[in-house]
């Protein structure tokens, strides 16, 4: 007799379907599908015409080259941090290992004032730099700092769960075959950690993309020189020029998509090769 399956705990297919396509077509595909579509009423050549000017080009260029600035940063620093905190027991690891989530609950607002204090000409980091001759706030390097701060925990929680998986069996077994620690973390250790640091890597840069509320306190939006795609947005949003916004939000979405997308087949191409070996 064949036994009787177990109820699964879950919806069933049509249910749990349902209700992922509505919800995915709420939340993602009816806004981008609206933006397509007013893109499509603007045209291509007016689209062209607007991203022309060398405003949303600064805007744009600046704004995807921070978040590819502050993205790798995140990749080598929270590649570190998690090892550390994967490998490591000494006081106050749980303060840090929480830490590591604060961008996540706080507002970035806040965190964009708090920065500002910091890195300002009379803050508490920014007086000492600036008999250096180095300046932080409302200059590139406050962006890449607000960056940074919101992109870590991306890189940092999709690395240290694998990292804590590797046996470190596999370390000495490669000790006890002569090889450094060097060439064990790079022969051994780096390869079963590049679709986790790709994926962090990814996660870092969409979110630095789009970053605003961390970025504007501290980045002192000078037009052509500090000022970001998003907050051109806004910015031609309250002027009332809605085709300007569309097209900038269009090439935003373009580019990121690009990007992620190379991410991605890298991503695909690292895990078949990890495959074939």
């Amino acid at each position: 007799m064949r036994p009787l399956a177990l109820p699964s705990p879950l919806p069933g297919l049509g249910l749990a379907m349902g209700i992922t396509v509505t919800t995915l077509s709420l939340v993602v595909l009816l806004p981008i599908g609206a933006l397509l579509l007013r893109g499509a009423a603007i045209g291509p050549a007016e689209i062209l015409a607007l991203l022309g000017r060398d405003r949303v080009q600064a805007a744009l260029i600046l704004s995807f080259r921070a978040a590819l600035v502050a993205a790798a940063f995140n990749l080598v620093f929270g590649l570190a941090l998690a090892w550390v905190l994967a490998r490591y027991r000494f006081p106050g690891r749980r303060l840090v290992d929480a830490a590591v989530d604060l961008p996540f609950a706080l507002p970035t607002a806040v965190a964009g004032i708090a920065l500002t204090a910091l890195y300002a000409p009379n803050g508490a980091f920014g007086r000492l730099l600036e008999p250096l001759g180095i300046k932080v706030a409302y200059s590139e390097a406050g962006i890449w700092i607000a960056l940074i701060f919101v992109g870590l925990p991306f890189v940092v929680r999709s690395v240290q769960p694998v990292i804590e998986e590797i046996d470190r069996e596999v370390e000495e077994a490669s000790a006890t075959l002569g090889a450094s620690r060097a060439r064990t973390f790079l022969r051994v250790i780096l390869p079963m950690l590049v679709p986790a640091l790709l994926t962090g890597f990814a996660l870092a840069l969409a979110r630095s993309v789009g970053e605003y509320g961390s970025v504007i306190f501290i980045a002192g939006n000078l037009p052509m020189a500090t000022e970001i795609a998003p907050l051109l947005i806004v910015i031609r949003l309250e002027e009332f020029d809605y085709d300007g916004a569309v097209a900038i939000a269009l090439a935003m979405l373009g580019i990121s998509f690009a990007l992620l997308l190379a991410i991605n087949l890298v991503q695909i191409w690292s895990r078949r090769r990890m495959g074939a070996v």
